[in-house]
């Protein structure tokens, strides 16, 4: 009896028992979907969050980093300030019997070794010569101040140099010529502020191997007497010369005379028409350059 109301029961009630519609089935599986997209996104949103700290930080920590790197680069770029109380061979460079002081800013001639032979002291702020710098340096050849700052030259600062030959004092401020060494080869004095006045009669009268004399660019108002019969190259460019005399490079009392060394004569820049003056130059075998008409 109880097995066939337990078959009834099934038979009429289990039909009644439906499975959920597919739209409902379909919507809570897309419910769970947008759970999922939800958490995605909040996901999402958490690591843009945190990427954006990140560039955030890592913008500042750059920053940083490039201040530190232009602080640096600023301190690398200050100049290295320059000892001149260093010993000679420190502040310059002393090789062979040569000293390189050039471009170190020193003021004054540096002590010297006794054995130098040639002195390259260019671009300096030197502003005198002393007797003292060269009285026991005997040994010097060539000497070169070009681009300094030198007004004066005490008289007798190169007298005791018996072997120098070669001498440079372009481009520098000075109004007269010292006392020149005797066996001097090559003399530049080139870009100064030489006047006619501050060159004595015989300033090269006795400088017998001189063949190179350099005096252009200065305010010379003629051109220096007594040239020595060894000079071959005589530069006086840009002067405030005027005048030529006949006894300037020639002999008036000589017509036979020739100056067989000299080669080249420079005096293009200065006031004076060469052609005025045909007699001054007969004895030359190359025209002077400069203005003629």
């Amino acid at each position: 009896m109880k097995t066939l109301q337990t078959t009834f029961f099934l038979f009429v009630f289990v039909p009644l028992v439906n499975p959920a519609p597919p739209i409902q089935q379909e919507s809570l599986q897309f419910y769970e979907y947008d759970t999922d997209l939800t958490m995605g996104s909040l996901i999402q949103q958490d690591y843009e969050m945190q990427s954006k700290d990140i560039r955030k930080d890592g913008t500042n920590v750059s920053l940083d980093t490039s201040l530190r790197l232009q602080a640096d680069d600023s301190e690398s770029n200050v100049p290295p300030t320059k000892d001149t109380n260093l010993p000679t061979c420190l502040l310059c460079v002393c090789l062979s019997g040569s000293v390189y002081c050039e471009e170190i800013d020193i003021e004054a001639v540096p002590p010297l070794p006794k054995e130098t032979a040639y002195l390259y002291a260019r671009f300096n702020k030197i502003k005198r010569i002393a007797v003292s710098d060269f009285a026991d340096i005997t040994t010097l050849r060539r000497i070169d101040f070009s681009g300094n700052r030198i007004e004066e030259i005490e008289d007798g600062a190169f007298s005791k140099l018996l072997l120098l030959e070669e001498l440079s004092l372009a481009e520098n401020r000075l109004l007269k010529l010292p006392i020149l060494p005797p066996k001097l080869t090559t003399f530049n004095a080139n870009q100064n502020r030489i006047k006619s006045r501050g060159i004595k009669a015989n300033a090269f009268k006795k400088l017998t191997n001189l063949a190179y004399l350099y005096l252009g660019h200065n305010a010379l108002e003629s051109v220096p007497l007594n040239l020595p019969e060894s000079l071959r190259i005589l530069h006086l460019q840009y002067n405030n010369i005027t005048t030529i005399t006949d006894d300037t490079f020639c002999k008036s009392n000589n017509t036979r005379y020739i100056r067989t060394h000299m080669d080249e004569i420079r005096m293009e820049g200065n006031p004076i028409l060469l052609a005025k003056h045909v007699n001054a130059f007969s004895c030359l075998r190359t025209l002077p350059v400069g203005t003629y008409y």
